[in-house]
């Protein structure tokens, strides 16, 4: 099968890239922006009508929430009017889709985890970006699946595990909010079950939602808790702190735990418990691997 991956240079797509081999019944092309700028639409359609992806992973997107709200153009060409672009494609060559979206298109205000059929409601230019993206792809008739992953982060690139990991060996002190809930998500497991689920895709069903992270819910501080605590990092102190102390230009859901009973259900997977998959990250990241 030939398998199309975008944003390649990202967590999950380095993730998916260090799996590859694992997987040789797949011939992937892995492209980012020194293959192809996505936001070319015309340069992008002719290198998709030239390759012929039979399924396509898409992990492009514009992922700096706090930033989005100065770059709206943007956020929106890459989380919204992309996807619509790669199901047309999908919907025109009988191809599949797998695309990544996020626990940000609810508000957080729910006090039990999202199952994929609550009402989405986001707040701000990403959050908003990324639901459009679902739409433009559901009113399409391409086959294929959107996972909505929460809190990802991985030994590649920017995020909170290596923030917090790196910061803790150099601070005595660091705050963090404590009154949002959610669950993080290891690129490298979302990566295998991506790839694992594959060949159970129906060609000919119409596009699905399901939810994926790690088992298991937490605090930011929590987790930043844990971090330091499996890194053997004793010289920092974490302090909680709440949201309305650490303002951001993007708002942030207080509640985003997600309801993982369908993926499961569906494709008979079995998913790690948070702190485990933590471990493993820390681990490669004390090897200096990353």
């Amino acid at each position: 099968m030939k398998i199309l991956v975008t944003g390649s240079n990202g967590q999950l797509g380095n993730e998916i890239r260090g799996l590859a081999d694992h997987y040789p019944a797949f011939e992937f092309t892995f492209i980012d922006i020194a293959e192809l700028d996505l936001t070319d639409f015309a340069a992008t359609t002719h290198f998709l009508n030239q390759l012929n992806p039979e399924l396509i992973i898409n992990c492009a997107a514009y992922t700096a929430v706090d930033k989005a709200e100065q770059e709206p153009e943007l956020t929106l060409q890459l989380n919204a009017a992309l996807p619509g672009l790669l199901a047309s494609h999908c919907e025109e060559r009988k191809s599949r889709l797998i695309h990544i979206s996020t626990d940000y298109v609810f508000d957080g205000m729910q006090h039990k985890p999202y199952m994929e059929e609550d009402p989405a409601d986001p707040s701000g230019v990403y959050s908003i970006s990324k639901l459009r993206g679902e739409e433009e792809i559901l009113k399409r008739s391409a086959s294929g699946i959107i996972i909505r992953t929460s809190w990802l982060y991985s030994e590649f690139g920017n995020n909170f595990v290596k923030t917090i990991y790196n910061k803790a060996k150099s601070s005595p002190q660091l705050r963090v909010v404590s009154d949002q809930i959610g669950t993080p998500t290891y690129a490298n497991d979302l990566a295998k079950t991506i790839l694992d689920i594959i060949p159970r895709i129906d060609n000919d069903q119409k596009t699905e939602i399901y939810h994926f992270s790690n088992e298991g819910v937490i605090s930011w501080y929590d987790f930043a808790k844990a971090i330091t605590e499996i890194g053997n990092i004793n010289t920092c102190e974490v302090l909680p702190i709440e949201t309305k102390n650490y303002p951001t230009p993007a708002k942030r859901p207080f509640y985003s735990v997600l309801n993982k009973a369908k993926i499961k259900t569906k494709f008979g997977i079995t998913i790690p418990y948070w702190r485990d998959s933590l471990k493993v990250c820390i681990e490669k990241l004390g090897r200096g691997e990353r």
